[in-house]
């Protein structure tokens, strides 16, 4: 059920609205003014404001600028016995949820209320997996090293550069790729991840470009590829070092021209994306060895950022310990364990190939394997059994 807040100047309306939806096991707040609303708004949160246009003092439409303009999150039905099509525009225009004439069908009421708290709950529960998913992408660590990329990434963000990305396996290429979405001006439009080497060289045009029905054996119907998918976004190609000749080819025309063509279509998209690119490869070798195109690497390379391997920046050991610790202990359902300082010292002392990921990996095997405390024989005995 929502919390609603009433707006309105009538008494006999405010009570009458009060009656009704607490009936509906709605809970209800009065306000006899737009000034007493908003003060209300500015220290408790509601679902659902029904506001009155036509009132002294300010009116229901400068209420509805006042919650936008303070940021307060609400679904907002403008209600008014002097409405016109004009103002139920306007009031839509400006981010109402719908407006409703007096005098006030119940029906449409109740239903309107039902569709603003079922909206209500879909924003929070966005914003929610917004914060789990930012969560999961966060960079983690102290190190000089890290601090540089952090703030690389925090400059260039927020212009549309395109930036690519290069360090060893398992490094974090693909936090850095989230982040720069997440402060970009694009992070409400979709983020599009492409693994480059997972695609097959023969399918890598359908996917990134689209294809329409009947322009091969299995096109059964139109599809829209990666690049249009990303509209308005960021498309993110990881291991862009393992795509083919061919496709090199076709993803530097779109950035030259901004423009597609589905596979099997003469037709072209124009496409407003940022390209964010990845690989665990030096681009320069590849270069001279024919396996990359030269001016594919100087189009995508207008700013290079470099993730640092776990060896190069090992003092963040405890801080990553101690959020995989969480972040698996959370996972498995278990309380957190404890972990000594020694264990973190011997830690410290492999030889990490893996980065960060077979970091992850040895805490989630010591969590598993492990008593309540990791200490540093564990670490000997379990972290690099294949060694031992």
């Amino acid at each position: 059920m929502a919390k609603v807040l009433v707006i309105d100047d009538e008494r006999s309306i405010r009570n009458s609205l009060k009656d009704i939806l607490e009936y509906e096991n709605h809970t209800v707040e009065l306000a006899e003014n737009g000034i007493i609303g908003i003060a209300i708004l500015e220290v408790s949160s509601f679902d659902i404001v029904l506001c009155d246009i036509k009132m002294p003092g300010i009116d229901g439409i400068e209420v509805l600028d006042k919650i936008i303009e303070k940021g307060i999150s609400v679904q907002i039905i403008m209600i008014s016995g002097h409405g016109t099509v004009d103002t139920a525009v306007e009031a839509i225009k400006k981010g109402a949820f719908d407006f409703i004439e007096k005098p006030l069908d119940l029906n449409r009421l109740l239903i309107t209320i039902k569709n603003a708290t079922d909206r209500s709950k879909l924003i929070t529960q966005t914003k929610a997996l917004k914060k789990r998913v930012s969560r999961k992408y966060k960079i983690i660590g102290e190190s000089e090293e890290i601090l540089k990329v952090v703030e690389m990434v925090d400059r260039v963000a927020e212009t549309d550069a395109r930036v690519l990305i290069t360090g060893s396996n398992g490094t974090g290429k693909e936090l850095v790729a989230h982040r720069l979405h997440e402060k970009s001006k694009r992070n409400k439009a979709p983020f599009i991840e492409v693994n480059c080497a997972a695609i097959p060289s023969e399918l890598i045009e359908s996917e990134l470009f689209g294809h329409e029905k009947g322009s091969f054996t299995s096109a059964h119907k139109q599809r829209k590829g990666k690049f249009e998918q990303a509209s308005k976004g960021t498309i993110f190609l990881d291991e862009i070092g393992d795509m083919s000749l061919s496709a090199q080819a076709k993803v530097l025309r779109v950035l030259q021209e901004n423009k597609i063509s589905r596979v099997g279509s003469d037709k072209s998209i124009n496409v407003d994306v940022r390209v964010v690119a990845a690989t665990n490869k030096n681009l320069q070798k590849e270069i001279k060895n024919n396996n990359f195109r030269e001016d594919l690497y100087h189009r995508l390379g207008v700013i290079i950022i470099h993730v640092p391997s776990l060896n190069s920046r090992k003092e963040d050991i405890p801080l990553l310990a101690n959020h995989f610790m969480n972040q698996i202990c959370k996972e498995h359902g278990i309380a957190k364990l404890k972990i000594t300082t020694g264990a973190i010292l011997e830690l410290q002392n492999i030889n990490w190939t893996g980065n960060i990921r077979e970091f992850r990996n040895v805490l989630e095997r010591l969590i598993i394997l492990c008593d309540n405390v990791i200490t540093n024989n564990d670490v000997r005995l379990f972290a690099q059994p294949l060694y031992r």
